[in-house]
């Protein structure tokens, strides 16, 4: 397809609605085979920060850093974090193909590198070359698809990648047990590399984009400035209270640069000419609910999702294969009904209720998973997860697809690297500060406990399943009780932060989406026979 220019002033058609702006005609094969690709690139994606965790224990234990074991996840969520809205605005200035290309060949090698890692040094630092990567693969997976479909059509596609996401969740566990125990630790991120050539092949021959802009400069001293005031709230959240005390000078100094950071962020994404983070997008009303929702959907998924495999290893006595079996439950409920919502907001065009019913149900799903302990029933965690997945599936897509409506489609890639960034920002604070209340009530669990410093645990979370059925029985029960206070208080955290959701949710305007309605439906309809028949 003939690459052309698309003016700015393209992007509101005729009749004012803004951000739709001309999308050439293509053929449902064409279509079909860049969505291939985009959903291969979502699965490495998605499985890369999640197969890591079943091999975790090997890891460390073959590199000797189980001092550093956070920071592996760590340093990939800060990176991708980070490096989200620099390929996103990237995507919006010089193309979104190429852009998109180059994250690729980024997380493929530092997949590779962090393969070889020899120490952990090593191995935190290939992890952040790979979320420098993956920070591109997530936003210019969904701002290709909002250039290829309209925003009526998007939400079909956007319940496939959402069964991909969901899929990635349990698969991810299983797929890093079962290479760790069959092969070794190195393949989990060997196994980037031929799935990664699939998507990098296919996307380059099938996707053809017209050009956008490419006259603007990037703007890295935003970026630099974000970066500095994540990474800063970032250790606030996992240093403070545990490894510093909150009045200490680190904790204070992080504090201070944090703010001087994002209030120079502020500044500077005021005044420059191609903000890498628009703060213009914040007055329409139903992107910043969807952000602060997408922001607690994070903390939800990467956060406290990460808690339930220790408490079924740990309390339930599961294996690290048969925990990611029991997580299906809660795969289940996120596909099922992401998928059904993305096909009702295809039909209708409607999306207010979703968001609302969704924070309602996940914060129940982790009041629910907050009552679990000692004797709860792996059928009663199922059914609690199910809960949780449902209320997650609510709201995983629509999030995204509510952020790429309110905005015009020059600004697509900012808007999704917004949405993505929100997300996995919520997903990093979610690890961190929900790793500390674990930590710390985990510590608080055994401290009376006779020989719990010599057996093998720091009480921090270091204690393996077949390690624990070797101590005699009160020692197992201690622990038992004590990572059952954990998993409590974790989920009871969660559940009040799913309140703020709540409350956002009913302000969403429920702005009608582009091509939504019967006679826009019956437009779009044509539109698309066009492009089969071209």
């Amino acid at each position: 397809m003939a690459q052309q220019q698309v003016d700015a002033k393209a992007d509101t058609p005729p009749g004012g609605v803004a951000g739709e702006g001309e999308r050439p005609a293509r053929s449902p094969r064409e279509i079909r085979l860049v969505m291939i690709g985009l959903v291969i690139t979502m699965m490495l994606a998605m499985l890369d920060n999640l197969i890591v965790g079943t091999a975790m224990p090997t890891i460390v234990g073959d590199l000797h850093g189980a001092n550093h074991l956070s920071w592996v996840v760590t340093s990939y969520t800060l990176a991708t974090a980070a490096a989200t809205p620099i390929w996103g605005k990237l995507g919006d200035l010089y193309g979104r193909k190429g852009t998109f290309l180059t994250s690729i060949v980024i997380f493929l090698v530092g997949s590779a590198l962090a393969g070889l890692s020899q120490n952990m040094n090593e191995m935190i630092g290939f992890r952040a070359l790979q979320g420098l990567g993956a920070g591109g693969l997530m936003v210019g997976v969904m701002s290709i698809m909002g250039a290829l479909v309209s925003p009526r059509e998007r939400g079909k596609y956007q319940g496939m990648f959402a069964a991909v996401m969901a899929i990635a969740t349990v698969g991810g566990p299983l797929l890093g047990g079962f290479i760790t125990d069959h092969f070794s630790w190195h393949w989990i991120f060997y196994i980037n590399l031929p799935l990664g050539a699939v998507a990098l092949a296919v996307v380059w021959v099938t996707l053809h984009l017209p050009k956008v802009r490419s006259d603007a400069k990037v703007d890295y001293l935003g970026a630099l400035l974000l970066t500095v005031g994540i990474t800063s709230l970032v250790l606030i959240t996992t240093w403070g209270g545990t490894q510093y005390a909150w009045g200490s000078k680190h904790i204070i100094g992080l504090i201070v640069l944090a703010a001087a950071s994002l209030i120079g962020f502020c500044y500077v994404e005021a005044r420059v000419q191609e903000p890498m983070l628009p703060l213009s997008m914040f007055r329409n009303r139903d992107f910043t609910v969807v952000s602060i929702i997408g922001f607690i959907v994070g903390f939800q998924m990467f956060g406290g999702v990460t808690f339930l495999p220790q408490y079924q290893q740990i309390v339930q006595n599961a294996s690290a294969t048969n925990s990611g079996l029991l997580l299906m439950p809660m795969m289940f409920g996120m596909l099922v009904v992401s998928l059904a919502v993305g096909q009702v907001v295809t039909k209708t065009g409607k999306y207010r209720v979703f968001p609302i019913i969704g924070t309602v149900v996940m914060g129940a799903g982790s009041l629910l998973l907050s009552t679990m302990g000692v004797g709860t029933t792996r059928l009663t965690s199922s059914i609690f997860m199910a809960v949780l997945g449902a209320g997650m599936g609510f709201l995983m897509q629509i999030t995204m697809l509510v952020a790429q409506n309110s905005v015009q489609l020059k600004d697509m890639g900012v808007a999704s690297s917004t949405a993505t960034l929100f997300r996995t920002i919520g997903g990093s604070f979610g690890v961190a500060l929900f790793g500390s209340i674990f930590t710390n009530h985990v510590t608080d669990g055994l401290k009376s406990l006779p020989g719990a410093s010599g057996s093998g645990s720091d009480g921090t979370g270091q204690m393996t399943p077949a390690k624990l059925r070797t101590l005699p029985e009160p020692v197992q029960s201690a622990f038992h009780h004590a990572y059952s206070n954990g998993n409590h208080a974790v989920f009871l955290w969660a559940a009040g932060i799913s309140v703020v959701s709540i409350i956002a949710a009913l302000f969403l305007k429920g702005t009608p989406l582009r091509g939504a309605g019967k006679a826009a439906g019956e437009q779009a309809e044509g539109s698309d026979m066009a492009a089969m028949a071209h």
